[in-house]
């Protein structure tokens, strides 16, 4: 590998992760929101969300054109390749962190809030997954990133408890039943973020040892 691509590709990972610590402290923010109910701070997330965006773009050109330049083979390829399904999936993950916002916007209209639900645990294990993908990924550790589906799991057990919870508030309060899908639709969101940061960790073991676990 030139001295050149070693360059670029550092460069890349360095902007990768500038790009994940930016995400990681909006998911931080997404959690102290929906434990406050917090409007103001649910706009300001959707208001930043063309941050990521434009960061996303910036990376995946910038990979592109390594790809272009210098025709990269083995693990350089496999890389470049992986960095850019990661880049895509942190800005989905982006995505669906406004979405939450956009969820917690409509909830917090509604004057009597009866349907409670404890989304912090949710919250913690999907920001924890994330911090353990890119952890994986700066360390190219193939351990720590073969636990992040076993995370997973624990994360759709939440969302099925939240379903659950959401259909027995239904049947005794239909007159509250946007209320109630707004704040379940927020488990859903938080659970496609985990499936995200598991979509990561697979890349990062396709990296290191250049075979696709996806469907396995």
């Amino acid at each position: 590998m030139s001295k050149l691509l070693k360059k670029e590709l550092e460069k890349i990972k360095n902007n990768l992760l500038a790009l994940g610590a930016m995400i990681e402290d909006r998911l931080q923010t997404m959690g102290y929101a929906i434990e406050n109910m917090d409007s103001k701070i649910a706009r300001q997330i959707i208001e930043g969300d063309h941050e990521i965006d434009e960061a996303e773009v910036a990376i995946e050109e910038e990979c592109l054109k390594l790809i272009a330049l210098f025709q990269p083979v083995a693990i350089d390829l496999r890389f470049l390749v992986s960095v850019i399904k990661i880049n895509n999936d942190m800005e989905r993950i982006g995505d669906l962190t406004a979405n939450v916002a956009h969820r917690l916007l409509i909830a917090s209209k509604e004057k009597e809030r009866n349907f409670i639900f404890d989304y912090s645990e949710m919250a913690t294990r999907v920001k924890h997954m994330l911090k353990n993908s890119l952890d994986s990924f700066v360390n190219m550790d193939l351990e720590l990133a073969r636990t992040i589906k076993g995370m997973d799991d624990a994360v759709d057990k939440i969302k099925n408890h939240a379903y659950d919870m959401t259909k027995v508030f239904l049947k005794e309060h239909p007159d509250k039943a946007g209320y109630a899908i707004n704040m379940f639709l927020i488990s859903r969101h938080l659970e496609r973020i985990a499936d995200m940061a598991t979509n990561i960790a697979e890349e990062i073991i396709y990296i290191i040892e250049g075979s696709i676990i996806r469907h396995t």
